[in-house]
C-alpha cells in the first residue's frame, strides 16, 4: 500500500509518498506560490531533484503537477496514480468534534470549514486542498483527515478550562486545545518503544521545540496537559510568538500604542518571542551565534526560553506525580545541544542526570543522553508527522 501524505496551506502544498510495506519515503516535495505564480521542488529517495516554475492558479494544478512528478520522467517512482491507495491530509483544528483521525466525507469537509472561527488561517485552505485532491484523484480514492488537536482531546477538564465565564466555553468553545498533537503522539509512542516499556506504563514529557514550540505531558500514552492553548500563541516563547503573557498587557499596549485587536494579534504572533526580545532574528541558530559573540539580548532570549522550558518540565512532573522520560524533538529540540543540556541541568532533584558529551552527539538522531544512573531517561527523538499520518490513513482505510 502506498499512501500520499498532504500538508496544505493557503498558498503551499507539502507532500510525501510513502510505501507502507517498509514505511520508506519514495518521494517528497513542495508546491509553493499557489494562486500567485507557482513553483514545485521534488526529490526522490535515490536523490534525484527537480525544481520547476509552473502555473498554479489553484491547488488542483499543484496536485496535477505532483502526480506528473511521481509518474513521469526522471523523478518517476510509480507507473500510475492508481498505485496510490489512499491520501492522508493534515488538518490543524478538529475542535472537540474530531477526537481521532477520520475517513473524509462531504460532511467531514463541511465540519472542517465550519471550524474556521477557531482556525481561520488553516482550516479553510485545508478544506479547499482536500476538495482539489478529490477532484484530481476522484472520490473513489479514500482520504483520511488527521488533526493536530486530536491527541490532546484526552486532557481532563481541569487542564483545558480557562478561568473565564463558563458560558464562553458553552457558546464559543473557548478552551485549551493544544497543537503539534501528531508530533507529540509519534515521538511519545516511539520513546516507549526505545525504552522497551508499554506506553500505558510511562509518564513522559515531550518537548517539541522549533519556530513554533509546545510541551506536552503524556501519562499512560495520553496527553494530559500541553502548553499551547486556545491558539498556538500560548505557552513558551517561540520564533515570533510571545507565548503566554499577562492578558492585561494586551489591553495596556493597545491603549498606549493605539492598536486595534488585529494589530495586537500581529505583534504577539509575528513580532514577539525570539525576534521581539533579541531584536535580531526569529532563528535560534542566529540567536545562539550572537549570544556566543557577547550580545546581551541574544543571551537573554536563550535564558528566557530555557528557564520557561525547565519550569514547564517541573510543573508537568508534579502534575503527573513523577516522570519516567523526557524527550526533545523539532528543529531546535533535535539540533541545539546547548539548549537541551542547559534545560536539563539543575533537574537533578527530580532524578534527571545528563551527560554533556552524549548530549553534544545526540543531535538529529534517536539518542539517549541521560547517564546510566539517571532515574529519568532523557532522549532526542526526531519526529515524523508524515509517517504517523500515513499509518493512521492505512489503518482506517484497511478497516
Amino acid at each position: 500500500m502506498k499512501i500520499l501524505v498532504i500538508n496544505a496551506g493557503s498558498s503551499s502544498l507539502k507532500y510525501q509518498l510513502i510505501d507502507m510495506e517498509n514505511e520508506k519515503v519514495l518521494a517528497k516535495g513542495l508546491c509553493e506560490r499557489i494562486g500567485i505564480s507557482g513553483n514545485i521542488s521534488h526529490k526522490t529517495a535515490d536523490g534525484k531533484k527537480v525544481e520547476k516554475e509552473l502555473p498554479f492558479p489553484t491547488h488542483k494544478e499543484a496536485f496535477l503537477a505532483l502526480i506528473d512528478m511521481l509518474t513521469k520522467g526522471e523523478t518517476k517512482v510509480i507507473d500510475d496514480m492508481k498505485e496510490i491507495s489512499a491520501v492522508g491530509h493534515r488538518v490543524v483544528h478538529g475542535s472537540e468534534t474530531f477526537k481521532n483521525s477520520i475517513r473524509i466525507t462531504d460532511e467531514v469537509i463541511q465540519t472542517i470549514i465550519d471550524l474556521k472561527d477557531l482556525s481561520p488561517l488553516h482550516n479553510p485552505p485545508q478544506a479547499v486542498a482536500i476538495k482539489a485532491c478529490q477532484e484530481v484523484f476522484g472520490k473513489d480514492t479514500p482520504m483520511v483527515a488527521v488533526f493536530d488537536t486530536s491527541f490532546h482531546q484526552t486532557m481532563p477538564e481541569k487542564a483545558y478550562i480557562y478561568g473565564v465565564p463558563y458560558e464562553y466555553y458553552e457558546k464559543y468553545h473557548v478552551r485549551r486545545y493544544g497543537f503539534h498533537g501528531t508530533s507529540h503522539r509519534f515521538v511519545s509512542a516511539r520513546l516507549a518503544e526505545l525504552v522497551g516499556k508499554p506506553a500505558s506504563e510511562l509518564k513522559l514529557i515531550s518537548c517539541h521545540l522549533g519556530n513554533g514550540s509546545s510541551i506536552t505531558a503524556v501519562d499512560g500514552g495520553k496527553s494530559v496537559d500541553t502548553t499551547m492553548g486556545f491558539t498556538p500563541l500560548d505557552g513558551i516563547i517561540m520564533g515570533t510568538r510571545s507565548g503566554g503573557i499577562d492578558p492585561s498587557i494586551v489591553t495596556f499596549l493597545a491603549d498606549k500604542e493605539n492598536k486595534t485587536p488585529a494589530e495586537m494579534s500581529d505583534i504577539l504572533n509575528k513580532k514577539s518571542g525570539f525576534l521581539g526580545i533579541s531584536g535580531l532574528s526569529s532563528d535560534c541558530r542566529d540567536i545562539e551565534a550572537a549570544a556566543h559573540e557577547g550580545n546581551h539580548r541574544a543571551q537573554l532570549t536563550l535564558d528566557v526560553v530555557k528557564y520557561q522550558i525547565k519550569k514547564i518540565i517541573g510543573s508537568y512532573a508534579a502534575a503527573m506525580g513523577g516522570v519516567d522520560g523526557i524527550l526533545f524533538t523539532g528543529g531546535i529540540g533535535e539540533n541545539s545541544a546547548s539548549l537541551r543540556y542547559d534545560v536539563c541541568s539543575g533537574l537533578e532533584f527530580m532524578g534527571v542526570k545528563v551527560d554533556k558529551e552524549l548530549c553534544d552527539n545526540a543531535s538529529r538522531k534517536e539518542a539517549k543522553f541521560s547517564t546510566p544512573d539517571s532515574k529519568v531517561e532523557v532522549w532526542v527523538v526526531p519526529t515524523d508527522e508524515e509517517l504517523l499520518i500515513a499509518r493512521d490513513t492505512a489503518e482506517i482505510v484497511g478497516k
